[in-house]
């Protein structure tokens, strides 16, 4: 009699953590992550309100190093690697031959012929087969530190304060921007980034330090995390995930896929359509002749944001109608805390896109109807 055995899920350094402060571990793309510590609607408003404690661990980091390092990025990246200056960070997709979404990414510098990929934990591999497929004559190394780092998100209004009693470079570091600093036998990166729509900063430490450097953190927090009006709390996937709704944010594999392309998602400022052109050292990247020519001719189908006319939440693949047409699907849902207002964003017809145009989308066996509505839903700015 045979049996199978579930592969272990992969843990962060802050597995304990997440068990002592009560969290509802899930698996998360072969992760044991914390879905919430209680009530995701708390965690939800205290992010907003003051500051919440993510670990992001799961996330890959790669580093690339050498003579072709920045080359290579700019081949593979839709954002202008070449002229980034140590210290800034940026957001860019990294697309396939037909201009779809491989994934999107943040971009390190730390020197000129050295940087930092974070990539979404799910496509870690395919990122990694990507860059092997398409390294060419390229000359570089390449280093996965995911298992050997960890990353931490802090995030919330009250948050700069905060990290400002941890290190005083923090209150100057601008949007975007990262520092490096030694904390006792470690160096760590603190980057003012972040995935919820609010001020903050995410942390990447060596995985052997990460106890340490969490509690170093937490020593500037007046009363600790338990502290019923706590400046800080911990939080989970859960409202991870409608605070960056909230915030129009994409998901890989919901608002962007292999088969949406960036213009079409709304994020075409992290497209640099003339790559190349103006500054011919940074090359062209894959896929900018398809996504060009979808600029030039305008996108069949956009994500918008929508506003439903119910209490209940919206999820993945419900169809979007006008009249008795479908016209789309769902790619994200929730019903807001902060908003107080059933949202999602879809994929539509672009004929369909206008804001405030009348739909309805198919929840069950009620149709609901919805609105098209501007995002972001919601900006801290």
């Amino acid at each position: 009699m045979s049996t199978t055995t579930q592969p272990q899920l992969a843990r962060t350094p802050f597995y304990q953590f997440h068990l002592d402060h009560g969290a509802k571990m899930v698996d998360f793309t072969g992760w044991e992550m914390p879905l919430h510590y209680g009530s995701i609607i708390d965690e939800h408003k205290q992010v907003r309100s003051s500051g919440g404690l993510f670990d992001v661990s799961h996330m890959g980091r790669l580093r690339f190093s050498g003579r072709d390092a920045r080359k290579f990025l700019d081949y593979i990246c839709t954002r202008q690697i070449f002229g980034m200056k140590p210290g800034q960070v940026r957001y860019s997709l990294v697309c396939n031959e037909l201009g779809g979404c491989k994934d999107d990414v943040l971009v390190y510098c730390r020197a000129e012929t050295d940087y930092l990929m974070v990539c979404n934990a799910a496509n870690r591999k395919k990122i990694l087969d990507h860059i092997a497929a398409n390294k060419g004559d390229h000359v570089f190394k390449l280093s996965d530190q995911t298992e050997q780092t960890a990353m931490i998100a802090v995030q919330g209004p009250k948050v700069l304060e905060l990290m400002g009693n941890f290190t005083r470079e923090v209150n100057d570091l601008k949007r975007y921007r990262f520092i490096e600093k030694n904390m006792l036998i470690a160096k760590i990166m603190i980057s003012r980034t972040g995935y919820t729509g609010e001020d903050g900063v995410e942390i990447i430490l060596p995985s052997m330090f990460a106890g340490q450097g969490l509690k170093m953190l937490l020593s500037n927090l007046p009363g600790g995390l338990d502290a019923p009006d706590a400046i800080l709390k911990p939080a989970g996937l859960g409202a991870r995930d409608s605070l960056r709704l909230e915030a129009g944010m994409a998901l890989y594999g919901h608002e962007i896929t292999e088969e949406i392309d960036p213009i079409s998602a709304g994020i075409e400022f992290a497209v640099k359509l003339n790559k190349g052109e103006d500054d011919p050292e940074a090359g062209r990247f894959i896929g900018q002749d398809v996504l060009q020519k979808i600029k030039a001719e305008g996108p069949k189908r956009k994500i918008v944001g929508l506003i439903l006319d119910t209490k209940r939440s919206a999820r993945q693949d419900m169809i979007v109608k006008h009249g008795d047409t479908p016209i789309g699907h769902i790619t994200s849902g929730c019903f807001s805390p902060t908003l107080e207002k059933s949202i999602a964003t879809a994929y539509i017809d672009a004929a369909h896109a206008d804001e405030g145009a009348a739909l309805n989308v198919e929840l069950g066996r009620n149709a609901i109807d919805a609105q098209v509505a501007k995002l972001p839903f919601y900006s801290s700015r």
